[in-house]
C-alpha cells in the first residue's frame, strides 16, 4: 500500500491514495484558508464513518434501513496534553427499532476497524530520501 502526499500551497497538504485525492487545510487563524478540513478533522471523521459502516451493514442485513440511524461522537480531551482521552459514540435509532438489536449494534460499531488500529497501534518508520526525478 502506498499513499502519496503533496503540498498545492499555502498550508493546503493532500493524500492521494486508491485513485482519491483528499484535501486538507488549516484554518484563517494559522495561516490556512479554510477551504478544507484540518487532517485531525478528518481523524476523527474516519472513526464515525467507519463505526456507521458496520452499524449499516449490521441494520441492512437484517432488513432495517439504516436511513434514520444517526452516530453522535463526543471527544474529551486531556487539559494537559489536549489529545483526545474518551471518544463517546452515541447510536441514535428510531423509536421503531428493534429492542433485542440494540446490544449488538453497539457490538457492531465495536468492530470498526480505525477504532482497533487504535487499540494496537502500529509503528511509525519515518525516513528522508532523495526524491527520484
Amino acid at each position: 500500500m502506498e499513499m502519496v502526499v503533496t503540498f498545492p500551497g499555502g498550508k493546503k497538504v493532500d493524500s492521494h491514495y486508491k485513485g482519491f485525492t483528499v484535501h486538507t487545510d488549516q484554518p484563517i487563524e494559522e495561516g490556512g484558508t479554510h477551504t478544507a478540513p484540518e487532517p485531525f478533522d478528518l481523524f476523527l471523521a474516519s472513526i464515525g464513518t467507519c463505526a456507521g459502516i458496520y452499524v449499516a451493514s449490521f441494520c441492512s442485513e437484517r432488513g432495517i434501513d439504516p436511513k434514520d440511524i444517526q452516530l453522535v461522537l463526543r471527544f474529551d480531551r486531556n487539559e494537559a496534553t489536549h489529545m483526545v482521552s474518551t471518544i463517546h459514540i452515541d447510536i441514535r435509532v428510531p423509536r421503531e427499532f428493534p429492542e433485542k438489536y440494540k446490544g449488538a449494534v453497539k457490538r457492531a460499531a465495536q468492530l470498526c476497524f480505525v477504532k482497533k488500529h487504535l487499540e494496537s497501534p502500529p509503528q511509525f518508520q519515518i525516513s528522508c530520501n532523495i526524491k527520484s526525478d
